[in-house]
């Protein structure tokens, strides 16, 4: 650090001066070139000399706001409310958000602070602030405009039935939903700010009865010392919660559905939200969690029982399909029934490449094509990622590179791995796909078993903020798991803290 950075530091910390030209030349020093930074000196009140400094960032402000700060009767309505109680600096310092007494709307958000530290920081929250003549304390007020996003339907997590609402990119907003949804006292939220240079806010919620305490103490445990990390996005804080980070399975969950939210509050999880992020992390889940979605509970049990079985098929289908093809054809033909063996020997007339390669082939032009489809601009990218395949598939047939049967096994795998509700699952299954394959063309059947065994052992070893990730397959738990492949609809009840570890899981 320079003489110069350090003296800047220094300055932070310090007080706030009572000449109007210490503080700012201070605040200047603070923000150094920063072209939106808004430095006015005020005239007010009847008598010479009068006067205030008003600090503000003129990209978060609203002008409108701005200009009743400017009004006369504004700053005498400010000092009529008695400045002398302020004068013990230890108290500003020990709560330098303390709230103006004033009735006004745009007065009730007025706040006072100590030091030239809060005075950035405030400035730096959209507020403007304001220093006084022979005052050794500035006032802040809420004046900020920033553009938001307002509400919509969900992008990532679309339903044909249940709410159409998702999360936004402003943190209290997204709370008020929730709250609107969850309208119980037991509704806890802890509130952080992450990081030097950004100062995100962080909030995390749970629900007080419902959260067992020994999974509340690991998570506030994890999050210890968050404040010193640059904290962007809702997936930054994963580093933190997630547990092992050399696994490929993901141990928390994303939703920017409120009600998915809510119904994980209930089932006793907690919660992470980021200001600037619409995605909602849960924790801690479960390995058969990943296959329900929030739809689930909106349609007839029959119905979403079938779907959730569905998605359990495609998971082995996106998992085993190319290797089990592979295996079948190069070392278990004997398996195959005799016509279909036959179709896929003729099939395969003039491909120069074995089936482990010719499937590498395919599944790396595929998972380009489906990269290239999420880049491209919506209009266009789906058209792209059809267009291309059919064109690519079709050339490669006639090429003889690949055989048809390799294309429609690919194929089948793409289309199944796109049936995962939750997308870093179906990352977790694309990455694992390859040395699975790899084991096939080695070893048959027998690498694909070593394989499954493995990873078997693999998730049982994975933990969740202390919670089995098999759970309840392992610990085995039937009436759970019976929960988990039964998708039952119906009122719901907060979970008791007193549930047995592991929680019920699977909503």
């Amino acid at each position: 650090m320079t003489m110069e950075a350090d003296s800047r530091s220094l300055a932070g910390e310090a007080p706030i001066a009572a000449e109007l030209a210490s503080n700012q030349k201070a605040m200047t020093e603070a923000f150094s070139n920063s072209a939106d930074l808004i430095v006015q000196r005020w005239r007010f009140g009847a008598l010479p000399g009068q006067e205030v400094l008003a600090v503000y960032l003129d990209t978060l402000v609203d002008s409108k706001l701005i200009a009743r700060l400017q009004e006369q009767e504004a700053f005498q309505h400010l000092l009529l409310h008695r400045i002398a109680e302020y004068e013990d600096r230890d108290e500003v310092e020990r709560a330098p958000s303390r709230p103006m007494p004033d009735e006004a709307p745009l007065w009730q958000a007025g706040t006072i602070v100590g030091t030239i530290r809060a005075s950035v920081g405030a400035v730096l929250d959209g507020k403007t602030v304001i220093f006084l003549q022979h005052q050794t304390r500035a006032f802040t007020f809420d004046t900020m405009d920033v553009e938001q996003r307002h509400t919509s339907e969900p992008i990532t997590e679309p339903s044909v039935q249940g709410p159409q609402r998702s999360m936004i990119e402003d943190l209290e907003r997204n709370i008020g939903m929730l709250r609107n949804l969850l309208k119980s006292p037991r509704l806890r939220f802890d509130y952080r700010i992450a990081g030097k240079e950004s100062r995100r806010k962080i909030a995390f919620g749970y629900l007080e009865g419902a959260v067992q305490p020994d999974i509340l103490e690991a998570f506030l445990c994890r999050v210890k010392g968050i404040e010193q990390e640059e904290i962007v996005d809702t997936s930054y804080l994963e580093a933190c919660v997630g547990g092992d980070r050399t696994t490929p399975f993901p141990q928390v969950r994303y939703t920017e559905r409120p009600d998915t939210a809510v119904l994980a509050l209930l089932d006793g999880k907690i919660i992470a939200l980021v200001h600037g992020s619409p995605t909602v992390l849960i924790c801690p889940v479960h390995f058969l969690e990943f296959f329900t979605s929030s739809e689930d509970y909106y349609c007839r049990p029959v119905f979403s029982s079938l779907i959730r079985m569905l998605r359990m098929a495609g998971f082995l289908i996106a998992f085993m399909l190319p290797s089990s093809y592979i295996a079948l054809s190069a070392f278990h033909s004997e398996l195959v029934p005799t016509v279909l063996l036959l179709a896929i020997l003729k099939s395969r007339e003039g491909i120069p490449f074995p089936a482990l390669l010719e499937a590498l082939i395919m599944e790396f032009f595929f998972e380009l094509l489906r990269e290239a489809g999420l880049r491209l601009p919506r209009p266009v990218g789906s058209a792209v990622s059809i267009v291309g395949a059919l064109v690519i598939g079709q050339a490669a047939i006639q090429s003889q590179i690949a055989s048809p049967v390799m294309v429609i096994v690919v194929a089948l795998t793409g289309i199944a791995s796109f049936a995962f509700p939750q997308y870093n699952m179906a990352i977790a299954v694309r990455l694992l796909r390859f040395p699975l394959m790899l084991l096939a063309a080695t070893f048959g059947g027998l690498g694909i078993m070593t394989g499954l065994l493995l990873v078997y052992l693999h998730l049982s070893s994975l933990r969740s903020l202390g919670q089995p990730y098999l759970s309840p397959l392992a610990p085995l738990q039937s009436g759970r798991l019976r929960r988990m492949f039964l998708s039952i609809a119906g009122p719901r009840q907060a979970k008791a803290s007193s549930a047995p570890k592991g929680g019920r899981g699977g909503r």
